[in-house]
């Protein structure tokens, strides 16, 4: 391990939060200290998540203190913010290999190490999780097992998370939220909800009483019995008096504490400490910065999110020097493209839940700030809002990641397709994305649309496709329109051309050839492109078309392959289960075709996190994986032919 990832004095000696316990709680300062550090030190140098976990170092380690962990179960939304928790609990020495191939995950998993409690990744998770564990606790009569769920207040506006609140609060389970509350997600945090947070941290009147009632009231025992009870209702009382809107945590059956510097690690030990006397489901409020104790990373939250490679002594972020020019990023060509179209066309506007930046649509933001809306973390609520402005004749771009669209299928189903509406679906981060891994990989976007009907499914191999499919998808009576790019650069730099319209469910040929035909949907012909030249030199004269749509097929074009060419491979950056090559299946089937089909892509698993390349390869259809097959099965074509030859004579 590199000299400035050594961990400082006191870390080095937490392997486990029995060894966290020895510590006094004023000593807690200076571990939390170091932890940051250590955060800072090892990921300037093996890139990640960065404000997050920085933001809750102090809540990390104020939790495996008090709780007895990992027979107490902690839950952490989303786990962006989990660094923390991972290096105290027996992954200090592995901290290195974060989001690295066969290193350990990005995100808690229930694979890797007993205190990850619930495996996550996806926002607005945990407290049904965490109610999940509290219930089964209960159930098998374990009733001294404390279960804590931290979420963060953008998390807060996912629909799931208020179904969890809205379950537990009758359950009565043993049940802690922790609300880390830093008016961040990747972006700012939008939305009433926010507000509302706002209210209440910044009612002194109303926190400063509420503390005085629980020190008086909390220490007499005249009332015998219902002390606590009448307790509750006095403090309510104050409550409905001094806010402009009832407690809605206590609205739902929670009891509420806070809001509390989430930065005071020997007060949140107190806190939590005599939180977990207290039964039934509770929240505690604590406010945080994203990004403390590193200057930029507090000044720039989004930007530092995960930054990349950044030198820790400047704060300067670290790019890569080339004296060419650059392609642009898929999603930038997104976010110009779709304000030229809004220049044009003053019915189209531009959605996204909470992934402004991550998408691009802040690019429209800035001049359209009318026309574009963050709906927060909400992907159910992102398509139904789409659909009601469709209905309308405005023309919604949906931005969601692949992954999360997931969040949002029957809304996809009922709301938009079975009404015919005119909503772009643009899927950003389609097929593999690398480090992140398993929960953020977009393989099944492919074959969840492909299935609906009414639905467009289409694909740009390049810059200049996604332009052209968005220009083609605001057309006149398009119907629902699904276009998926992946996450990372195109490969060319003047992309800025006029706009021209696709012919719906038409391929392109790139080459022509008579040996075998490779048929390639969105980035994967790029993969083929890449390895033109070897085959070329090998004699080989392959056709490559690029489908460019799933739904519908260019049924012309596989009618003209099937009859020509006895062998045939589908690339596709999605799983191979129901997805493109699936489709192309599908067709040759019912058309009686004797053509063989090799298909490429994401296997029947669930794929772990590594660069794009190493996973690419691993799954077998990047460029040496499509050269392989290409290979292989000219030598079976070669073979076969030979037969033939020597059965004549």
């Amino acid at each position: 391990m590199e000299r400035s990832q050594i961990a400082g004095k006191l870390l080095s000696k937490i392997n486990s939060p029995d060894d966290l316990k020895k510590l006094d709680t004023f000593e807690l300062i200076r571990l939390s200290e170091e932890l940051r550090q250590y955060i800072i030190d090892v990921v300037c140098e093996h890139p990640g998540h960065f404000g997050a976990s920085l933001g809750v170092v102090e809540l990390s380690v104020a939790l495996h203190y008090v709780f007895n962990t990992p027979y107490d179960q902690i839950v952490w939304d989303v786990g962006h913010q989990a660094y923390g928790h991972k290096i105290l609990t027996g992954r200090r020495d592995k901290f290195h290999t974060n989001r690295k191939l066969n290193g350990i995950t990005g995100f808690p998993n229930r694979f890797e190490s007993v205190y990850d409690a619930f495996g996550v990744g996806h926002s607005s998770t945990s407290i049904s999780a965490a109610l999940g564990l509290a219930v089964a606790s209960r159930v098998k009569k374990e009733k001294q097992r404390q279960v804590v769920a931290v979420i963060g207040d953008g998390s807060l506006t996912g629909g799931l998370a208020f179904e969890g609140l809205n379950n537990a609060g009758v359950e009565k389970s043993n049940l802690l939220v922790i609300v880390n509350d830093n008016d961040m997600a990747i972006d700012p945090n939008v939305g009433a909800f926010k507000e509302y947070l706002v209210d209440i941290a910044t009612s002194h009147t109303y926190n400063r009483l509420k503390d005085d009632v629980w020190k008086i009231l909390g220490k007499l025992n005249r009332f015998g019995p219902n002390t606590q009870a009448l307790i509750q209702k006095i403090d309510n009382g104050v409550k409905s008096i001094l806010m402009k809107q009832g407690n809605f945590f206590e609205s739902m059956k929670f009891r509420y504490f806070g809001p509390v510097d989430g930065h005071d690690v020997v007060y949140l030990t107190k806190v939590l400490d005599d939180l977990k006397k207290i039964p039934g489901p509770k929240v505690l409020h604590i406010k945080t910065i994203k990004g403390k104790g590193f200057k930029q990373a507090e000044m720039d939250q989004t930007t530092w999110h995960a930054p990349g490679l950044f030198d820790k002594e400047t704060g300067e972020i670290i790019k890569g020097t080339s004296d060419k020019a650059i392609p642009p990023r898929f999603q930038d060509v997104f976010g110009h493209t779709i304000l030229e179209l809004a220049k044009e066309n003053d019915k189209i506007v531009g959605i996204t839940p909470a992934m402004p930046t991550g998408c691009s649509l802040n690019i429209m933001m800035e001049a359209m700030p009318e026309r574009t809306f963050d709906v927060g973390i909400a992907e159910q609520h992102a398509v139904t809002f789409s659909a009601g402005m469709a209905a309308q004749g405005l023309i919604p771009f949906c931005n969601i990641y692949s992954s999360f669209m997931q969040r949002a299928y029957d809304q996809v189903i009922h709301d938009v397709a079975l009404q015919k509406l005119n909503v772009v679906f643009c899927l950003d981060r389609g097929g593999i994305v690398g480090a992140d891994g398993p929960t953020h990989h977009g393989a099944y976007d492919l074959v969840y649309m492909r299935s609906i009907p009414n639905m467009i499914v289409a694909a740009p191999m390049d810059e200049l496709e996604l332009r052209n499919m968005m220009f083609t998808a605001q057309q006149n009576d398009m119907g629902p329109f699904s276009i998926r790019y992946p996450r990372g650069r195109g490969v060319i730099t003047d992309w800025k051309k006029p706009f021209d319209k696709i012919e719906i469910g038409k391929s392109r040929t790139i080459r022509d050839g008579k040996d075998i035909a490779v048929l390639t949907i969105g980035n994967t012909g790029l993969f083929v492109k890449e390895i033109e030249n070897r085959l070329i030199e090998q004699d080989i004269n392959y056709c490559h078309v690029d489908m460019r749509f799933v739904k519908p097929l260019d049924e012309e074009k596989l009618h003209a392959i099937c009859g020509e060419f006895s062998q045939i491979i589908t690339v596709e950056d999605g799983t191979i289960v129901g997805g493109f090559g699936s489709s192309v299946l599908e067709f040759i089937s019912e058309n009686a075709y004797q053509t063989k089909l090799k298909r490429l892509g994401i296997p029947d698993a669930f794929v772990e996190q590594g660069t794009p390349e190493q996973l690419h390869a691993l799954c077998g259809y990047g460029p040496e994986g499509i050269y392989s097959t290409v290979m292989n099965l000219m030598a079976t074509i070669k073979k076969q032919k030979k037969v033939k030859v020597n059965v004549k004579h």
